[in-house]
């Protein structure tokens, strides 16, 4: 059974029928609903083809955050071989919100890099919601030196809320951590990709995401600060994050239309939750091309233009 999101009730509706139809053939072989079932699946492809079509930033926020959603290790275990995380920033200790490490990505070395937000309550307590503390960013840190120092591409998938904005967090140094894992983005001379695969809130997704290119699947979100945040501090009330979405631009649509990514990976209908075979194979080739085309600058070149990228966005040209 799927977990069904608010504005998705028409689909429920029709794909509950349908189970109960199924179920009701499974008891009684005499009863043939194969010609209602058929009718109903093509009513829910139709409904959910309908409403996917025409989702509004905040459905896309629900559909990012969709507890079924792939993750970072579903990610890590499709489409790398190889992969051997590394724990630990040698300074104080492991953040389970990063997962980082040396993995093949067909058949090329790559250092991988990514927000792990969990998929159970055990889970998700575990990595802290995705949600990472300093000692996480200079992990972070850590890969991408020797990334760079090895010539190995880095890959990195972003998928959080912010970064944890805890007391010991503050302590340590989390603005600090934060600002040093987006220079060293900047400062390596190795290809630099990255995919914000599910939210990207904030200094805790730029600080691994300053890539050479950036994409974002079709329903993932790319934001200063969450809706929820935005709401309460221009209006004083949370439950107007629904205004706070469609104000902040936060859409993959939005972002490219503003030249702050590279493109957008298309997604199933229905969201990644629902195929995710085929989000993989799109990310993938999106993956495979960006290394084949980003291989034929030097390490000059990839810092300079990374360097740009960035500083121009904003600006008016011409």
């Amino acid at each position: 059974m799927h977990n069904y999101l608010d504005f998705e009730k028409p689909i429920s509706d029709l794909e509950g029928k349908i189970l109960e139809l199924r179920k009701l053939a499974g008891e009684d072989e005499s009863v043939d609903t194969g010609e209602e079932i058929a009718r109903l699946e093509t009513r829910a492809r139709d409904a959910m083809a309908e409403i996917y079509s025409r989702l509004n930033p905040w459905q896309k926020t629900q559909v990012a955050r969709h507890p079924a959603r792939p993750h970072f290790q579903d990610y890590a275990k499709a489409l790398f071989d190889e992969f051997t995380p590394l724990a630990g920033d040698r300074k104080f200790a492991e953040d389970a919100a990063i997962q980082a490490g040396f993995a093949r990505f067909q058949g090329q070395p790559v250092a991988l890099i990514g927000q792990e937000k969990g998929h159970d309550t055990k889970t998700r307590i575990h990595h802290n919601f995705g949600s990472a503390r300093p000692e996480g960013y200079r992990k972070a840190i850590r890969l991408m030196e020797l990334a760079d120092r090895f010539g190995i591409p880095v890959v990195t998938l972003i998928d959080t809320a912010g970064a944890y904005p805890g007391v010991g967090a503050e302590e340590r140094g989390q603005a600090e951590a934060i600002a040093r894992s987006t220079e060293t983005c900047l400062n390596i001379k190795v290809p630099l990709i990255s995919v914000v695969i599910g939210e990207g809130g904030s200094g805790g997704a730029i600080a691994i995401a300053t890539g050479n290119r950036v994409y974002m699947l079709e329903h993932a979100i790319y934001s200063v600060i969450s809706p929820e945040g935005a709401a309460s501090i221009l209006w004083r009330d949370a439950t107007r994050a629904k205004d706070a979405a469609t104000s902040m631009k936060i859409t993959a649509q939005d972002l490219q239309e503003f030249g702050i990514i590279d493109g957008i990976i298309d997604e199933p209908v229905g969201g990644a939750h629902r195929d995710p075979d085929s989000v993989m194979s799109h990310t993938s080739d999106v993956i495979s091309g960006a290394l084949s085309e980003l291989s034929e600058q030097s390490g000059d070149e990839l810092r300079s233009n990374r360097r740009k990228k960035f500083l121009k966005i904003g600006r008016q040209i011409g």
